[in-house]
């Protein structure tokens, strides 16, 4: 006999608010010296991500006590808005660049990066469709094309950023569960086939992304230029050893690694804490895939199980492929670390998308 669970999944909650915690520690570590340098005190990019884990948790309450079935209801606003936002990055006067990409749209003090919203509206819009053309899944036209074109066409708007990295991440959340929504398996081999030669092309097509593959299959090839921030995150990751020089103590960060508060922070925590302490850290990241896949599996619809497992593979995927980077196993691409990396539009909307997976978990049916 089943009935409805009415409470909220306190385990994903506990795993969650103990990535946050981490995060915010490692980050105010990872941050000291560029805060310093960059703005006269060791404080500043903490704070900032601090505001940004305030925004989220309120989002994650709200979006808690949401019924997760109006998004579904409201799938073209949501999607809508979402290819607006990534058209408007390219308006001069809305759209900021840094680094030679232009992914932020700013409103006064407000900074906001339309491409992390659109992971969700993705997982959304695929979890729809596929609830909606379940019994057509064998069919390639009517059953997953059109699902496919709207999937390439976020993709599209997020790659003319240019954003490799976050690209991936949809992508790869979007197959995910295509897969698990009842994709034939001949299908989903060629999209595969396809998207690597697409990923083949664009490596091509950009110097730097085929300098990037040429370093990760040969680290000691150009080590002060396009090498380097491999060659010092391998540094810093070897040099911590099995236990770490000690949170705080990061040798790396003094200006030797790049990126050391964003794609990079994975290397401070390795350095610092060691491969024991660090490996606490990957099992909080297994415990909240294994949990938000139970909750999927136990969703009370199909829309309820593809977004639930649409949210836990964005934020593993994510976490997978930014350890693996900076580890040395694979190219960097550029992706940060859930919960740890500096960046608010990424903390506030992860948040809010585990705000949605606990509303899911508010309505699972157990035995």
């Amino acid at each position: 006999m089943k009935k409805t669970k009415l409470k909220l999944d306190y385990t994903i909650l506990i795993v969650t608010l103990g990535l946050l915690v981490c995060g915010l520690g490692m980050l105010y570590s990872a941050s000291t010296v560029e805060s310093y340098k960059n703005f006269g005190n060791t404080h500043y990019y903490f704070v900032h991500q601090l505001q940004g884990a305030a925004l989220g948790l309120i989002a994650l309450y709200i979006c808690s006590r949401i019924d997760y079935h109006i998004w579904q209801k409201l799938l073209p606003v949501v999607v809508m808005s979402s290819l607006i936002l990534l058209m408007l990055v390219k308006v001069p006067g809305l759209g900021f660049s840094s680094g030679g990409a232009t992914r932020w749209i700013h409103l006064g003090p407000i900074f906001f990066q339309p491409a992390e919203l659109a992971k969700i509206a993705v997982i959304f819009y695929t979890a729809g469709w596929i609830s909606k053309k379940a019994p057509k899944g064998r069919d390639f036209y009517f059953g997953w094309l059109p699902a496919l074109l709207i999937v390439a066409l976020f993709a599209v708007l997020i790659l003319w950023q240019p954003d490799l990295g976050t690209m991936l991440i949809l992508l790869a959340t979007a197959m995910v569960m295509f897969f698990a929504g009842g994709m034939v398996l001949k299908y989903f081999a060629g999209l595969g086939f396809v998207g690597s030669l697409a990923l083949l092309l664009l490596i091509k097509l950009e110097p730097y992304r085929a300098q990037r593959l040429t370093t990760f299959l040969n680290p000691s090839t150009d080590p002060l230029g396009i090498g380097y921030q491999i060659n010092q995150a391998l540094i810093a990751i070897g040099s911590g050893g099995l236990f770490g020089y000690g949170y705080g103590l990061s040798r790396q960060k003094y200006n030797y690694l790049p990126e050391a508060i964003s794609d990079s922070i994975f290397a401070v925590i390795a350095e610092e804490l060691g491969l024991f302490r660090a490996s606490f850290l990957l099992l909080l990241f297994l415990a909240f895939a294994l949990r938000g896949i139970k909750i999927g599996l136990h969703a009370p619809d199909l829309f309820g199980k593809m977004v639930a497992l649409g949210i836990t593979s964005m934020v593993s995927i994510q976490a997978i492929i930014n350890i693996a980077a900076i580890s040395g196993l694979l190219p960097l691409t550029g992706v940060p670390l859930p919960f740890f990396s500096y960046g608010s539009s990424s903390l506030v909307v992860t948040l809010a998308s585990i705000g949605i997976l606990l509303n899911i978990s508010r309505q699972t049916q157990i035995t």
